[in-house]
């Protein structure tokens, strides 16, 4: 008994440090059906619970767009945030911080949109999965929006082959198939509904471009979304049946 009262104080003692340091210890994933926006970097800002968060981007899907870079950081100048950008196109030079440092010194992580499939090769070939799945366990918070959400998946259907879209094999963190931009393109939704029905591709979670979910320790925590014209699914397949469960929305701004 003297024991487990010991363990039980060890675990508040730890909880409550966690609470006090105002760091987030639990894996958490929030991912966008498309585009990030300020509301949503916002968000992320709060899950960090921290007051000036350092954040990574990562446009490795864009093949490191400048173009995207300099959007991510006008997204970031009015915000309380210190960003860095990783970039995986790169030329060696001895003051370059290696990967892992600059990921695992980070409070969140956003992964920006373009090519999954690119974008997964890329990360396996350099090490940066292993990291990734690092920083998620110790609790740094993993981000996106479309690629950038897909990524966190097991699977999903991407358009980063030619001629149509395929299913793709992803990161894993959350076990469970996804679909970005369920409804604002109109190929993307019945060929995910079908794959599922057809037992292809995992049950998963389908979202609209300006709908998000929020997944903690690998479940599924919420949905939220920027108005009500944007929604998020959980799309699984019951007595031989399609099942389309529309998830109850937080509205943010």
């Amino acid at each position: 008994m003297k024991n487990l009262k010991n363990i039980l104080t060890g675990i508040y003692l730890l909880s409550l440090f966690s609470v006090c340091s105002g760091q987030n210890t639990v894996p958490t994933v929030f991912a966008t059906g498309g585009e990030l926006n300020e509301t949503y970097l916002r968000y992320i800002i709060e899950l960090t619970k921290k007051a000036d968060p350092k954040i990574c981007f990562m446009p490795t899907a864009g093949a490191d767009n400048p173009y995207a870079i300099n959007w991510w950081y006008e997204l970031c100048q009015k915000l309380p945030v210190k960003t860095v950008v990783l970039k995986t196109f790169i030329n060696s030079s001895p003051e370059q911080s290696t990967f892992a440092e600059t990921i695992l010194s980070s409070d969140a992580v956003v992964v920006g949109g373009g090519n999954t499939l690119n974008m997964i090769a890329i990360w396996k070939a350099q090490g940066i999965d292993t990291v990734l799945m690092k920083a998620y366990k110790k609790g740094i918070i993993m981000a996106g929006g479309s690629a950038g959400s897909l990524c966190w998946f097991k699977m999903g259907i991407t358009d980063s082959r030619p001629q149509k879209l395929t299913i793709v094999d992803c990161l894993g963190f959350i076990a469970a198939s996804h679909c970005p931009h369920f409804t604002s393109e109109a190929s993307r939704r019945p060929l995910y509904e079908k794959l599922i029905l057809e037992n292809k591709i995992l049950p998963g979670y389908a979202l609209d471009d300006k709908a998000a979910v929020l997944f903690k320790n690998g479940k599924f925590l919420k949905a939220v979304s920027l108005d009500n014209a944007n929604s998020a699914w959980y799309i699984s397949v019951k007595n031989g049946k399609l099942d389309e469960k529309k998830l109850e929305t937080e509205i943010i701004r």
